[in-house]
């Protein structure tokens, strides 16, 4: 888990102009990862609550985005849970259910997000978002 929104008000719209909570994926390998079946969650009742589907494939430092907006009848990937701008846990399992990553996501205001300082490690602050972008190259609007 690479970035977060949890109140995107006008920051950036999914492929049909609705302005969604997100996820960022980052791959730190030189390998395309399968993440086909692989999971997140923002309920550990419920250990596999979005499985990403099958062929779900993020390339070597590439970005992958997974709209938190419960609404799986839209096109691309969209998680069939919304992620609470009064701060709350998510998740990353892999297809056997192993946690990969785990975040505790604090309140955000509109259109701020929580990022890695670096892409793929260290610490999250809370920033300016920089969807689909090195993370290193913002400046930061809230140091934790």
């Amino acid at each position: 888990i690479n970035e977060v929104m949890s109140a995107n008000t006008h920051v950036v719209a999914d492929q049909d102009g609705e302005y969604d909570d997100w996820i960022e994926l980052y791959n730190t390998s030189n390998k395309t990862i399968d993440l086909s079946k692989w999971i997140l969650t923002d309920n550990p009742a419920i250990p596999d609550k979005y499985r990403l589907p099958s062929g779900t494939k993020i390339t070597p430092k590439g970005y992958l985005v997974i709209w938190a907006d419960e609404d799986g009848k839209q096109i691309g990937l969209h998680a069939n849970f919304k992620i609470s701008a009064s701060g709350e846990s998510i998740s990353l399992k892999d297809a056997k259910v192993n946690i990969v990553d785990h975040i505790e996501i604090p309140a955000l205001q509109d259109n701020q997000s929580y990022a890695r300082e670096v892409n793929g490690k260290g610490r999250f602050v809370i920033t300016n978002p920089t969807l689909n972008k090195n993370n290193v190259q913002v400046e930061k609007s809230v140091k934790n």
